[in-house]
Parts: C-alpha cells; structure tokens; sequence
C-alpha cells in the first residue's frame, strides 16, 4: 500500500520533496530510500557489465567473420551498442537519483541538529553526519569515475557502428579488428571501476546500518 501511495504522490506532483513527504508519512524514511537507490545502482552498473561484455564479443565475432552474411553481422553490432547506450543511461539516471536522495537526507540531518537538547548527543549525531557524508562521498566519486568511463567506451562503439553501417565490406571488419585491442582493455578497465564503485557502495550501504 505504501509504494502505490508513492506512487500516486510522483503523479500527481512530478516533485521529488513531496515523494520525500508522501514516503515518510508511510515509514519509508530517506535513509532507506538512499539504500534502496545505491542497490538499484548496483544492479544497473551489473547489468551494464555484461553488457559491455557482450557487446564486446560481438565485435570479437565480427572481428573473427570468415564469410557470410554480414548484413545480419552489422545488425547485431548496432543492436549490441543501442543496447550499451541505454544500460549506461540507466546507470547515470540512477546515480542522479542516488545524489539527489542523499543530498536531501544530509540537509535534513544538518538541520535537525539544532532542535537537540542535548550537547554531547547533538555532538554524537554531527560526528556521526560528517562520518556518513565522507563515506558518501568517497562512494559517489566512484561511481562517477565509473561513470565517465563509459563514455569512450559508447564512442568506440558507436564509431564501429557508423564504419560498418557505410563500409559494410572485408576492409571494414580489418579496421574495426585493428582497434579491438583498444577497445578491450576500455572495456576491462570500465568493469574494474564498476567492480570498485559497487564494492565502495557495499560499505556505503553498512554505513548507513549501523
């Protein structure tokens, strides 16, 4: 019932802080929002893995082609990078959502200091905010760097995509062949940042449960 009261919240506001209020009015705090938003950015940076990955085999078969249609060839190539493209969108739009969540979590969190009574508590709770703002940020400063990697990547992709698309020949697959190596270790470093950002998230993520 809560999710469907959120749900109708984001419809009929569009406003992520009435989401913030609506979510809080049915126990779902920002805290859990944020955890919620950080393993969802998990999965996406996962799913965007294999995809890269498979993406990357393709150009591997292309690479390897020894005759046959290469029409259908190149139709997989394109798909494999339409495919990248909209992992790496979803990957950036949870992100966005992740930074958005924390930031109004934080200011919360500073606000609320001051209605304490209590100064060794109040001093308790601001170490304990500017602990969670570090770890926070050494978190986001992965993901960001992960997520700028995926840049070159797309633009590799998409450059392969385009030579075939109008050099659909022998001479085409032998320049695209002659970048593979390059294209390889992107890739490979991509997913070791990925690998990073999701470990960092991982402790984010006990962080916030402790």
């Amino acid at each position: 019932m809560r999710f469907l009261i959120l749900a109708l919240a984001l419809m009929l506001s569009g406003c992520q802080s009435a989401y913030y209020a609506a979510a809080e009015q049915v126990g779902y705090h920002k805290r859990e929002i944020l955890t919620d938003r950080v393993e969802s950015a998990q999965e996406s940076q996962k799913e965007a893995q294999e995809q890269f990955s498979s993406a990357l085999e393709q150009l591997k078969t292309l690479v390897d082609f020894e005759g046959g249609d290469l029409e259908s060839v190149y139709d997989q190539v394109r798909g494999e990078y339409e495919a990248s493209e909209k992992a790496a969108n979803e990957v950036s739009e949870r992100i966005d959502a992740i930074d958005h969540v924390a930031g109004a979590m934080f200011d919360e969190w500073q606000d609320e200091l001051e209605q304490y009574q209590s100064a060794s508590l109040r001093r308790n709770s601001e170490k304990q905010l500017r602990s969670t703002q570090r770890q926070y940020d050494k978190m986001l400063s992965s993901m960001r760097r992960a997520e700028d990697k995926m840049e070159p990547v797309l633009a590799r992709l998409k450059d392969n995509e385009l030579y075939l698309k109008h050099n659909l020949n022998a001479r085409a697959v032998i320049a695209i062949g002659n970048e593979f190596g390059d294209l390889k270790q992107e890739i490979q470093s991509l997913i070791t940042e990925m690998n990073r950002a999701i470990a960092e998230s991982d402790e984010f993520i006990q962080t916030l449960g402790q």
